[in-house]
C-alpha cells in the first residue's frame, strides 16, 4: 500500500517530451544520498535512483518542484532554467 499523495504510475508526459515546459530545474547535490522519495513522489516519473544518487531526465521533468520539496536532505535545488 503507497502513502497518501505516491504516485503509482507517471503521468502523460512519458508519451511526449515536455522537459520544454518548464522553467525551474531541479537540481542535485552531493547531499543526495539515493532515498528515492523523489522518485516516489514525482508525477512524471522522470526521477531514477542509479547507483544510490538521483538522476532526473530532463526530457520529461516539467520543473514543478515536488521532488525539492519532498526530499528529506535537501539535496534538490530548483534554479532557474538555462536556455
Amino acid at each position: 500500500m503507497l502513502t497518501e499523495g505516491a504516485v503509482c504510475e507517471g503521468g502523460k508526459s512519458r508519451l511526449n517530451k515536455t522537459g520544454s515546459w518548464r522553467n525551474l530545474r531541479p537540481e542535485v547535490s552531493e547531499r543526495c544520498n539515493g532515498c528515492g522519495i523523489c522518485e516516489l513522489f514525482c508525477p512524471d516519473s522522470a526521477i531514477a535512483i542509479e547507483d544510490k544518487k538521483c538522476v532526473i531526465d530532463y526530457d520529461y521533468c516539467k520543473g514543478c518542484g515536488i521532488c525539492a520539496k519532498e526530499c528529506p536532505k535537501e539535496a534538490i535545488e530548483m534554479k532557474e532554467e538555462r536556455k
